[in-house]
């Protein structure tokens, strides 16, 4: 039962609220019996962050500085914002939102990093097998980019585990990084020779399974895009299971309230390990995963909320 808050709330969610949680179910100084919904669940774990300015200054609505999320949701879609707030937010320390810094990391995070690997690595076998191809025997440089990804779901699951969600995200964009220097070393894209057939197999291979090991790793911060790169890589279905909002009665005395809460069925989220990719699945040449935000975004936003 984690309770996930900010700094501001932490006294009561750590002292207040589990003393209430306990004397409801008869377990303080007075004793007594648990009320008519039993004894409840405490805090298994108060996971606060700090505050979340924009720019240098207070969130405020009086005074225009508001963000709404429904608005971002609706401009730009969840995946940027998403990432923002887990690579940038206020994990142990006041952090600023920018436009800026949000259009920034979007286009040479999101897009310039971990799409950009995404999409030249389907397009390459799009364009020269159409299909995961057999690889050849693995060279020195194919085993240390493998070795380096399957470490990362070791190294981002426990920094995960521990709520430390913004050095997850570093680590996972880290290994990013480290599988676009394995194109540039390896370039694939010069293996075109008959004699090189072999060779350029196993790179582009070596290179799905990377990213689809990536996108497992980075599937609890971009969902929604997993979903894409999972099509991207010729899977089928849904990747990620995504939750819902459902409309829930009986939580009161009131027998005809509903209340809006959010759930999911979450029986079918992908294994946390490497899961080897079918050589044979069609590849087809794919559309971007992420979209490029223009510079003029951030003039916008603070036009809007000048207005």
């Amino acid at each position: 039962s984690y309770y996930f808050m900010g700094k501001d709330n932490i006294t009561f969610h750590s002292q207040i609220w589990p003393a209430e949680l306990l004397a409801y179910a008869g377990r303080g100084a007075h004793g007594g019996s648990p009320g008519e919904f039993g004894v409840l669940n405490l805090p298994t774990e108060v996971v606060s962050s700090e505050y979340l300015t924009f720019g240098d200054q207070q969130f405020s609505t009086s005074r225009g500085h508001v963000v709404l999320v429904r608005d971002v949701l609706d401009r730009y879609g969840p995946d940027g914002i998403r990432y923002f707030i887990c690579a940038a937010g206020p994990e142990s320390q006041d952090s600023a939102f920018t436009w800026r810094d949000f259009v920034q990391r979007n286009n040479s995070e999101l897009v310039a990093g971990w799409g950009n690997l995404v999409s030249r690595s389907a397009a390459m076998v799009a364009k020269n097998f159409g299909e995961i191809p057999q690889p050849g025997p693995l060279d020195e440089v194919d085993e240390a980019v493998l070795a380096t990804v399957e470490q990362a779901f070791t190294t981002v699951g426990d920094l995960l585990a521990r709520q430390r969600v913004k050095a997850a995200t570093a680590e996972a964009m880290r290994a990013v990084g480290e599988v676009n220097a394995y194109v540039s070393r390896t370039e694939p894209f010069k293996l075109k020779g008959d004699d090189q057939r072999e060779r350029l197999a196993t790179v582009l291979h070596t290179l799905i399974q990377c990213v689809s090991d990536l996108n497992t790793i980075l599937a609890p911060v971009l969902p929604h895009a997993a979903n894409r790169v999972h099509a991207v890589l010729g899977g089928r279905g849904q990747f990620m299971p995504m939750p819902v909002i459902a409309d829930v009665s009986g939580l009161d005395a009131d027998a005809d309230r509903t209340y809006p809460v959010i759930t999911g069925e979450y029986s079918n989220t992908p294994r946390w390990g490497r899961t080897p990719v079918v050589v044979g699945t069609p590849i087809v040449k794919p559309a971007p995963v992420f979209t490029k935000l223009d510079d003029s975004v951030v003039d916008e936003e603070l036009a809007r909320m000048g207005g």
